[in-house]
């Protein structure tokens, strides 16, 4: 049965070790850990998830792009597990915008990331899937790649300027609406 997993916070070591790669995709502990990724990303209100951040030291990460309190905004997808993933180019553009983590809750950060990116990853069924990722769906995949090399977000802050507490963050936001 799957289940929602604590998520650990920054300051936990795990988050900052490279994470290894899946060689038996079917086998049942990966397919639980992908199943309970899909149910803790949901329940936490977050666009995406990686098994770094539930302590588990495996290149997997969910993309689970929708609107919610955390970003309203966000497009809507179909909650993707993206095994094993490698982004294999990238467009010259980068766009700053704003990021937070569930590992890091009550912050959030201007991070500059690609706009366009084409990645390759192995989905849950083995099969290899290549895609091309724009604009916010390509930014959480580069946040949650980044967990996979044991970076955050705040990592990729060009200045402690562009910082900001979720409070704040939220208040920017709904004034622009």
């Amino acid at each position: 049965m799957s289940e929602k997993l604590p998520i650990i916070q920054l300051g936990n070591p795990i988050l900052r070790q490279k994470a290894e790669f899946v060689n038996n995709i079917e086998d049942k502990t990966i397919q639980k850990l992908i199943d309970d990724l899909l149910i803790t990303v949901s329940e936490a209100n977050g666009v995406g998830i990686a098994a770094p951040q539930v302590a588990v030291g495996y290149r997997i990460f969910i993309v689970a792009s929708r609107p919610n309190l955390r970003y309203p905004h966000a497009p809507l997808m179909e909650p993707t597990a993206m095994i094993n993933p490698r982004i294999v180019n990238y467009a010259d553009e980068i766009i700053k915008d704003w990021e937070g983590c569930l590992s890091i809750p009550g912050i959030r950060g201007l991070v500059p990331r690609y706009k366009t990116i084409e990645v390759e990853y192995t989905d849950r069924y083995g099969k290899l899937q290549k895609q091309e990722l724009t604009d916010f769906v390509a930014r959480i995949f580069q946040h949650e790649y980044d967990h996979m090399s044991g970076l955050v977000f705040l990592d990729r802050v060009e200045s402690t300027f562009d910082i900001f507490t979720e409070q704040e963050y939220q208040n920017l936001v709904f004034d622009r609406l």
